[in-house]
């Protein structure tokens, strides 16, 4: 691997580094450097267009989800007067005021790229969006006729008076706002001329049930949906005279906080609090960059932002709204189709999932693998006329998820079946609330989780009649039970019928649904009852034996690092000679190549076609190697507040296809950044030639590894 420049300064490590930047990097900033990783995929002029415009929008709905979550949790600290530290010793203004530095030059790189690569590009292949203006009189007559039919009757234009007041704007919704006033020539009788008053604002809803892109040549040309309002403002205010139309978007805080001690109903306070949630207070006024000052300002104080909330977009805004393109059929313009693999011994189709996993483990690496390896296992068991009982762990499971027809057929077929829905789950909430209805409504038994906690675990147990006896046989995966998103994300499962880890998931289970407690677990790593202290050991015996001059070696695969604690342990690891491997795809505070503290740690970033979810666990334990694979990231939320677990890899062949993934993932060239100790990222495939570049997204998908 290409190492980073080393830090000169030798500096020694203090008992404590929280507040300390020498050691830690700011978690938020160090998220925004992971979102400006994903629009380099976009700038990366060698990729398809249509793909290019998929990171541009996965980069915008990222941003939603930060400021959502985030920032407003920022500015709510400072609005309570609650001036708390950051990890790494930043005051909540300070970080406001770093985000916003960092964040606009990303932003005008993005508008830059769609409007000046990415859909010049698609004109150039057929695939245009269309001004109104540039229309032939035809076409104008056909689309103005669409208006007519299927927008006009759905908007609301809403003027702003003293009798009507600056009206509610929901979350992440896309407007217009112009100003209007009555034409002191028009027939208006005067009692209504005074009613109307004079010039004011007015404001319309995009209506989101309708497409952003409206086709003009199907497949080839598109219209703004806002564009054709604009164009067709003045039957929306007749005898009106109207100025020119600006879009803006607010984005208003999404957290959703509950007091769990005292919600008697979870599922209801959370339907409450889900609606309470619309009604939230604005963080970020996004606007046309073109829009004059006068409404600017009007907005801003409507809104009680400030300046600084105010960002300002050249192009088009809400670029998610254009990856209806996406959708086309225009395989020239995407990465070639993924062929997913199913492992040798389940291709016969002539043994069971029972008969294979009696004799050896599977491990399943996901998106490759295909994931009705999965759905299959759970379909099976529903089927089985042997299997007695199903139990699972559900966090986001997708829409028409076959998973829940097969728990549904497994009640049917008179088995016992027990779902933990996690209401909790961010942005999925109102899903998990349909799900746990509808189970609930087949004979489901449905739990909502552990008060106080999120369940985040991915687990599945099958309780099976084999003779005089029952078999347990498990799934445990880094990923959700979500057939849609297997397809985009990377992730790890493990098959297994092992005894001593199926006795740990039962007790996990009655640990989740009859809140039984089990200090101590046979294999398994549980989060919050023993995992941290696990973990801690594992890394600490590393450092142990790489002071008595064993093998010792680190490598840890996740998305998040983010637990100081844990940080301050890997510091300790790498002070006593143990080389560490960091594979962490998003934010991670962990500072490396300090000199004296940090030499011996790599970290590198991989951003790629496919999201890197999966968490892996890798400990040279002076050549016994220790395996875990599981639902945690490193961040104290995952550690002490969450449900989670770790499984260990038993089988020794399988052990070793983990380190080669591991291995393989710490090759590459192509997709990886190598995190410098100053916070910055280095592209690796600007650092070795072209012939040596190296994808290991790639090599997996064309081995079906």
């Amino acid at each position: 691997m290409i190492q980073p420049k080393r830090e000169t300064s030798d500096v020694r490590l203090p008992s404590s580094i929280t507040y300390d930047k020498r050691f830690l990097f700011n978690r938020e900033l160090s998220w925004l450097e992971f979102n400006r990783r994903v629009l380099e995929e976009a700038l990366d002029r060698s990729k398809p267009l249509l793909e290019r415009l998929k990171f541009l929008s996965i980069f915008s709905t990222n941003l939603d989800e930060f400021f959502m979550i985030r920032v407003s949790a920022l500015k709510e600290q400072i609005l309570q007067g609650i001036d708390e530290l950051s990890p790494d010793g930043m005051t909540p203004a300070e970080q406001l005021r770093e985000i916003r530095k960092k964040l606009l030059p990303m932003l005008v790189e993005q508008s830059r790229c769609l409007m000046e690569e990415v859909l010049p590009g698609l004109e150039k292949n057929g695939l245009k969006i269309e001004g109104y203006e540039n229309l032939t009189a035809d076409e104008k007559n056909r689309i103005n006729e669409y208006f007519l039919k299927q927008v006009f009757p759905i908007l609301t234009p809403q003027a702003v008076d003293a009798s009507h007041p600056f009206p509610y704007i929901s979350n992440l919704s896309l407007n217009i706002g112009l100003m209007v006033e009555p034409r002191k020539e028009s027939s208006l009788p005067n009692q209504i001329r005074h009613l109307f008053g004079q010039r004011r604002f007015a404001r319309i809803k995009l209506p989101p049930t309708l497409p952003r892109l409206i086709p003009v040549e199907e497949g080839k040309r598109y219209i703004l949906l806002d564009d054709l309002i604009a164009a067709n403002i003045s039957l929306l205010f007749p005898n009106v005279d109207t100025e020119q139309c600006y879009l803006f978007r607010v984005t208003r805080d999404a957290d959703i906080e509950i007091r769990e001690d005292e919600a008697g109903d979870l599922l209801r306070k959370i339907e409450y609090e889900l609606h309470r949630r619309r009604f939230s207070f604005p963080v970020r006024l996004e606007i046309e960059s073109e829009m004059p000052e006068e409404m600017v300002s009007y907005l801003t104080r409507s809104f009680a932002l400030t300046e600084n909330d105010v960002y300002r977009i050249e192009g088009i805004m809400n670029i998610p709204g254009l990856m209806e393109l996406y959708s086309l059929d225009r395989p020239d313009l995407k990465e070639k189709p993924m062929t997913y693999f199913i492992p040798r011994i389940l291709r016969k189709g002539t043994r069971s999932y029972f008969d294979i996993l009696k004799s050896r483990d599977l491990l399943l690496h996901h998106p490759f693998t295909s994931y009705s390896t999965v759905t299959d296992f759970i379909d099976e068991a529903a089927e089985d006329e042997d299997v007695l009982a199903i139990k699972i762990c559900l966090y986001r499971t997708g829409k028409d998820s076959p998973i829940i027809s097969s728990l549904v057929e497994a009640v049917r077929n008179g088995k016992q079946v027990a779902a933990l829905i996690e209401l909790k789950a961010r942005f999925d909430e109102e899903n998990n609330i349909e799900w746990a209805r509808h189970l609930e409504s087949e004979g489901v038994h449905v739990i909502y989780g552990i008060r106080g906690l999120k369940t985040h675990s991915k687990v599945a147990l099958v309780v099976r009649r084999e003779g005089v006896g029952l078999k347990r046989y498990i799934h445990i995966a880094t990923g959700n039970y979500n057939p849609s998103t297997s397809k985009i994300y990377t992730d790890i499962g493990l098959l297994t019928s092992d005894d001593e880890i199926g006795a740990d998931v039962t007790d996990l289970f009655n640990f989740l649904t009859g809140y039984s407690y089990q200090p101590e677990y046979r294999q398994l790593l549980v989060a919050p009852i023993n995992m941290r202290q696990k973990i801690t050991e594992l890394i600490r015996q590393e450092a142990k034996n790489a002071r008595d001059g064993k093998p010792a070696r680190i490598i840890i695969k996740i998305n998040s690092l983010a637990d100081v604690e844990m940080i301050k342990e890997l510091y300790e690891a790498s002070i006593s000679g143990v080389r560490v491997d960091l594979i962490v795809r998003g934010i991670c505070m962990l500072r490396p190549k300090l000199k004296g503290v940090s030499e011996n740690i790599n970290v590198i970033s991989i951003v790629g076609r496919f999201l890197e979810h999966s968490r892996i666990f890798y400990f040279e334990n002076a050549g016994k190697s220790r395996i875990y694979i599981g639902s945690a990231d490193l961040m104290k939320r995952n550690l002490d507040h969450r449900v989670e677990v770790l499984t260990p890899i038993k089988s020794e062949s399988l052990k070793e296809e983990l380190k080669e993934i591991l291995e393989i993932y710490l090759k590459d060239t192509a997709q990886a950044r190598l995190l410098c100790s100053d916070g910055s990222y280095k592209r690796l495939r600007n650092l070795v030639r072209k012939e040596n570049l190296f994808s290991a997204q790639d090599f997996f998908a064309e081995r079906g590894y």
